[in-house]
């Protein structure tokens, strides 16, 4: 999970803890040069998709390829190099700060295939038929309209190319939402529930590809893990912070927020006492389709 290209939401102040992390609300704008200069998911979650990902997607020299939601640019200038000078790769993403360091990237690498744009995953902008391979490194499940996102890459795609897709699936971090349920009360429960159940499954990204004219194709599914020491450092890291607790705070009424919290640290933290530390289990797939 990144800020990419999947929704101009992501573009915008975040409201979460600051150095009161229990209770006081503070702000990070994803457009303040210095928040995108230090921001850096991947050893959480944008490494493992993107290992799966360059693992099984195809590879030939001279590919015109693209990349919908490129973020600060991985795994896109990964892919630019392994396919070599020959390919042409472009990434593309709304987040303009972001694109802005890609850029400076592929500059100071000298990765001269490679082309970062702003631009939004519902509205390429690009003619038909433009593309041999497309792909997105965790895009799916931030897509803010993933029917016309993925309607939009088959326009691009040339008939007979490939869709290459890499994603956490229903079940992330199954144990940590197992316990959060624990502590709450029958309607944020239930609103957690649904909250969980908008992720990516491997059947339901197989419907929609048909639905957009993408011949669904092989499918792999490899289980990982994350580990913190406790609960306390699993919920003050930054990247949880920013990426999943927003989430978390929308599924409880505002003013039970500080008092939900802590319960949930102090059960995570016990949970972890008792386990050796905290595990969590994120299954991730590579999926792939055919343009039709």
């Amino acid at each position: 999970m990144r800020p990419m290209c999947l929704s101009t939401s992501w573009a915008r102040k975040i409201t979460q803890p600051s150095d009161s992390w229990l209770t006081v609300a503070g702000e990070i704008d994803l457009n303040d040069p210095k928040i995108v200069e230090v921001y850096d998911d991947l050893p959480l979650w944008s490494a493992m998709a993107g290992q799966l990902l360059l693992r099984y997607l195809p590879l030939a020299p001279e590919l015109r390829v693209l990349d919908v939601g490129c973020g600060t640019g991985f795994p896109t200038l990964e892919l630019a190099q392994r396919l070599g000078p020959a390919a042409s790769v472009i990434g593309i993403d709304p987040w303009a700060a972001a694109v802005a360091r890609a850029r400076r990237k592929a500059k100071i690498w000298g990765v001269n295939n490679v082309t970062f744009i702003d631009g939004d995953a519902t509205a390429i902008p690009f003619p038909d038929s433009s593309f041999d391979l497309i792909v997105s490194n965790l895009g799916l499940n931030n897509f803010s309209d993933p029917l016309m996102a993925l309607t939009e890459c088959r326009r691009v795609a040339r008939p007979g190319s490939r869709l290459a897709l890499a994603t956490n699936l229903q079940g992330t971090m199954a144990e940590f939402y197992a316990i959060f349920r624990s502590v709450l009360n029958a309607p944020a429960a239930e609103a957690l529930d649904t909250h969980v159940a908008q992720r990516a499954t491997i059947t339901g990204i197989f419907a929609l590809m048909e639905r957009t004219a993408f011949q669904p194709g092989r499918s792999v599914e490899e289980r990982m893990a994350v580990r913190f020491a406790n609960g306390t450092a699993f919920l003050r890291h930054s990247f949880i912070r920013l990426g999943f607790l927003p989430g978390w705070r929308s599924v409880v009424m505002e003013g039970e927020w500080p008092e939900v919290f802590e319960r949930l640290r102090a059960a995570l933290d016990s949970h972890a006492g008792q386990h050796d530390g905290l595990q969590l289990t994120v299954p991730m797939a590579y999926v792939e389709g055919r343009a039709m």
